[in-house]
């Protein structure tokens, strides 16, 4: 055992998480994603812009792509509200004034200097220009009398060059410091040797093996590692275009400024020219960098350049950023975001929200909830439907039971409900055996014929008990909602597609024998799919044809004449329609009585077919409720004024109490007993 620990310790490594998937996170949960879809696509967003809102708006538990986009916001403006541009300058006037101050001390306490010497160096010092550079140029002939005060000017030039450099290749500045001639010399021949590949692959004349022998001989400065010369032109190019920037947003008096100071680079007019060349060619082999752009910089953090160039890459890397966060273009994706980028900007918290985003859009595609139509446009899937169809069909149940934790029923039920009794068994019987009667029987029988019963329990034919069932009549069923403008505009779109699908899924899932048909009326009706009425856009045209909705409903009863028809009407508004004799829809407000005489003599007609009819009304107009009372009690039916979130509760329950043993008609919620309370959950899994 210590041998197996040794190897065990000896084959494991630990190191720091990296910002990768999480090995402890918990597989990804549609749930929640599936349930916002489903609500936006059923208000009327298609199927993919209710995906994009879910992952804008995020999870309950995880940002979404608005708040990383906010938070890339919040940083751009904090780089741009926190600097200046002229942070070069001003470390170039501190040397400058360090370096006179010096000077000034060395020539008052130097007794062995010539007054007339002394007095010229004091004149000239009293008389620089107050511009940096044209004082730097005028004392670059200057015979310094102080040590110190020599070195601090030679740093002026030293800055300078590395500056330069460090605003086309990161880290120079600080790489260069107290750098030597030969160092100098190093910098100079790698940009000369650079220069040559670029003009080379300009002309379309280098060779993989022209740029291998360039990066074996200067690879110390490119820690980028760049593999090909694209890549190699790549870096280069963003930093010179941030470079190119910074400059366009200083102010005409800095640029000038620096211009007059680069020509000291180094004591260097090479260094300028080879980088101007660097520039040029930069510019020509990649154009499509951003060279013309430019910010506000205003803080108060001075910004040297080669500082000032890597914050101007940060606010362009925030910007693509920013765009790929907005998925405002066409054909994008969540793999799009640049997670590199994404967490040097914001850390490695908002890379690990991005990615379980990254994640969740991944497994919507790929789990069979959403696929692409003919159309090209994404759909919710028959299984994502199904799924939906469980959530709401729990809400309906924890509303219709007033409790929650009932228990799920894992059977289907489809022969009918037990009644608690039991029989004996008989030929063609499907009932399931009543154990507990069946072992009883024969322990029974065994002990009066007098065998032991040590050596086990023989069970015969004439033991077995089954459990007595109540025979279920199969229904025919219609639902029938409003699809008019009122719907939409008060609110009762989301409600009235939320009932159907529960409706629907209880059907097919709990009872698949009854046949359902589901019937959309406005103007007109329209026999709908469930997948086509839940992407139903809101309809803005006048009208609500009862008469045809019901047309269309008495047909799907005659079909079925051995069923029991159930006819569930949800409206929130009178007849203003009809279908005339010739196929026209006729449309009048107020209701027109000949438009009501149609609707009504129909609804007779459901009557005289035997079906159990209920009224859902929404609102409370006085002339709607008068209207619907008057036909529920023409034809025996009754009316619920549910409110809108109750909608689904109050059709599903009138459904089930239409449902009884025996076929009785009950009011909404009767025959509950049976399925959601003691007898437990409502649907198999």
């Amino acid at each position: 055992m210590a041998r197996t620990n040794r190897r065990l310790s000896r084959a494991t490594r630990y190191a720091r998480y990296a910002g990768g998937p999480d090995p402890l996170a918990a597989p990804v949960d549609l749930t929640e994603a599936l349930d916002a879809i489903g609500e936006d696509v059923m208000a009327g967003y298609s199927p993919e812009q209710a995906m994009r809102e879910f992952l804008r708006r995020g999870s309950k538990d995880r940002a979404g792509l608005d708040d990383l986009a906010r938070r890339v916001a919040e940083r751009r403006q904090e780089l741009a509200q926190k600097h200046n541009l002229d942070g070069t300058l001003q470390e170039i006037k501190q040397l400058l004034d360090s370096a006179v101050l010096a000077e000034r001390k060395q020539l008052a306490r130097d007794a062995g200097l010539d007054e007339g010497d002394r007095a010229l160096a004091e004149m000239q010092l009293d008389n620089l220009p107050a511009s940096p550079a044209a004082a730097v140029s005028e004392l670059n002939g200057y015979d310094w009398q102080s040590g110190a005060a020599r070195a601090d000017f030679e740093k002026i030039k030293d800055l300078l060059g590395r500056e330069m450099l460090d605003q086309r290749f990161a880290g120079m500045k600080n790489a260069l410091e107290n750098a030597t001639d030969d160092d100098r010399a190093a910098i100079a021949e790698m940009l000369n040797d650079l220069n040559a590949l670029l003009d080379a692959h300009t002309r379309g004349t280098d060779t993989p093996e022209q740029f291998d022998e360039f990066m074996q001989k200067h690879a110390d400065y490119f820690p980028e590692n760049p593999q090909t010369i694209d890549e190699l032109l790549d870096t280069l190019a963003q930093r010179a275009a941030a470079a190119q920037r910074m400059r366009n947003s200083m102010t005409q008096e800095q640029r000038d400024e620096l211009d007059a100071l680069a020509q000291q680079a180094f004591g260097s007019p090479e260094l300028m020219q080879s980088l101007a060349q660097l520039d040029e060619n930069l510019q020509s082999l990649r154009p499509g960098e951003n060279w013309g752009g430019s910010e506000r910089m205003e803080g108060q953090e001075g910004l040297g350049l080669g500082d000032g160039t890597g914050v101007f890459q940060d606010l362009a890397d925030l910007d693509e950023l920013s765009e790929q966060l907005s998925q405002s273009y066409n054909g994008s994706r969540l793999d799009d975001l640049d997670l590199d980028k994404l967490t040097r900007q914001l850390g490695d918290q908002a890379t690990v929200d991005a990615r379980a985003l990254q994640q969740l859009e991944k497994a919507l595609h790929e789990s069979g909830t959403m696929k692409r139509g003919s159309d090209g446009q994404y759909k919710l899937t028959p299984k994502a439907m199904r799924a939906l169809g469980k959530a709401l069909l729990r809400d309906v149940a924890e509303k219709l039971s007033g409790r929650q934790g009932n228990r799920d029923l894992r059977q289907a039920g489809a022969a009918g409900d037990r009644s608690g009794a039991t029989r004996e068994w008989a030929f063609g019987d499907t009932e399931p055996w009543d154990v507990t009667r069946t072992i009883t029987n024969a322990l029974t029988r065994t002990a009066g014929e007098g065998r032991p019963t040590g050596s086990g329990i023989r069970i015969e034919i004439g033991d077995v008990e089954v459990h007595e069932t109540e025979a279920r009549t199969q229904a025919c069923v219609a639902l029938l909602v409003d699809t008019s403008f009122s719907m939409a505009m008060d609110g009762r779109w989301v409600p009235m597609k939320r009932t159907a699908l529960a409706l629907h899924t209880l059907i097919t899932s709990r009872f698949r024998g009854d046949e359902l048909q589901l019937i959309g009326f406005g103007r007109a009706a329209e026999v709908m799919q469930i997948e086509q009425l839940i992407g139903l856009d809101a309809m803005w045209e006048k009208g609500t044809n009862l008469h045809h909705a019901l047309l269309l409903a008495n047909r799907h009863f005659r079909k079925h004449p051995t069923a029991q028809p159930v006819l569930l009407i949800v409206t929130d508004g009178e007849p203003t329609s009809h279908l005339e004799p010739n196929g026209e829809v006729y449309f009048n407000y107020p209701p027109d009585p000949v438009t009501v005489a149609y609707a009504v003599r129909e609804l007779d007609n459901s009557m005289r077919l035997g079906a159990h009819t209920s009224f859902f009304r929404l609102g409370d107009d006085p002339g709607l409720a008068r209207f619907i009372d008057s036909m529920a009690r023409r034809v025996g039916g009754t009316v619920v004024a549910p409110e809108a979130d109750d909608l689904g509760a109050a059709v599903v329950g009138s459904y089930l109490g239409s449902r009884k043993p025996g076929g009785g008609f009950g009011a909404a919620g009767s025959g509950f007993d049976e399925l959601f309370g003691r007898s437990g959950g409502l649907w198999a899994r």
